[in-house]
């Protein structure tokens, strides 16, 4: 069951540019998400308690857009819209719904880029829209040397273990699907990579794990690749926190003191594993021939 539901906004502007993704806008057609990841950063938020069960489209999306990019184009405000930001653009229901697609015909017709991060194969429907828009879309200025690109595609990977996947990402494709799926956009001419975020503490975040990733990125076609450390939200039932202790509980008991070692009372490990995380993957995209980052 999906909630239609009006909202009075839908283009979101950034404070400054997003020095990851170089995103200065992000748009959410829809609220909550049917893959359910356990790890969801939005868990732990307003927007992430039950995220299946509040599942809701934002059937006005489209006239929103349409009114807000006509008004940012006309002032010459061009810069990268993210795909989504708290939501899975091409979850299961946008077969149906096509709102995204519905916003990807406005963002070409305003000539907007845009950077597309998903975890499903759907995303190959819509390959001639982000065709059009990788050709003629407006890139802001400081960008314009850097990226003469007006489109970027990347895919979110957490492990490369299809037993742990289907247990923490339960309702989305498996990451070799996404590895594939990826393939053939860099075959149809895209600007692809991979987030391996979130990388887990103990399970996917070894010298070995991250090679074997990264390793992957490159073999499938992969133009750059970020990785990223686990946070875990919130104190409530439906929080990220809460559901991935129960896991490790159930499936990886041992690890429990490993985790609450490392994290203690903050959402995220301390910056000395952050900055080994970094320097690692740095070497690793190194060894590989692979960016680490987009420009």
């Amino acid at each position: 069951m999906v909630n239609e539901i009006q909202v009075k906004s839908i283009l979101n502007k950034h404070k400054k540019r997003d020095d990851w993704f170089l995103d200065d806008y992000s748009v959410n057609p829809y609220f909550g998400c049917s893959f359910n990841c356990i790890y969801c950063y939005i868990r732990g938020s307003k927007y992430g308690e039950n995220m299946a069960k509040t599942l809701s489209a934002k059937v006005n999306a489209p006239q929103l857009l349409e009114k807000q990019l006509k008004r940012r184009a006309k002032k010459g405000e061009y810069g990268i819209i993210a795909l989504s930001s708290s939501t899975e653009p091409y979850m299961q229901i946008e077969e149906k719904m096509e709102l995204t697609r519905k916003l990807l015909e406005i963002i070409l017709k305003y000539r907007f880029p845009v950077e597309v991060a998903t975890k499903s194969t759907l995303v190959l429907r819509d390959l001639d829209l982000l065709k059009e828009i990788d050709k003629n879309a407006l890139l802001p200025d400081d960008l314009k040397l850097k990226l003469k690109r007006g489109v970027i595609i990347s895919f979110s990977i957490s492990t490369l273990d299809e037993k742990l996947a289907k247990i923490l990402e339960p309702g989305a494709p498996m990451p070799k699907q996404r590895l594939e799926t990826m393939k053939r956009l860099k075959e149809n001419g895209f600007l692809v990579g991979i987030n391996f975020i979130p990388v887990l503490p103990f399970l996917s975040d070894s010298e070995d794990k991250l090679d074997e990733m990264i390793k992957a990125a490159r073999d499938y076609g992969a133009d750059f690749v970020f990785v990223g450390g686990l946070t875990l939200f919130g104190k409530g039932e439906a929080d990220c926190r809460t559901l991935f202790y129960r896991f490790l509980e159930k499936h990886y008991p041992k690890f429990v003191p490993k985790y609450k070692s490392l994290f203690r009372i903050f959402f995220a490990p301390p910056k000395k594993y952050q900055k080994e995380l970094e320097e690692r993957s740095k070497r690793l995209c190194e060894k590989y021939g692979i960016k680490n980052g987009i420009i």
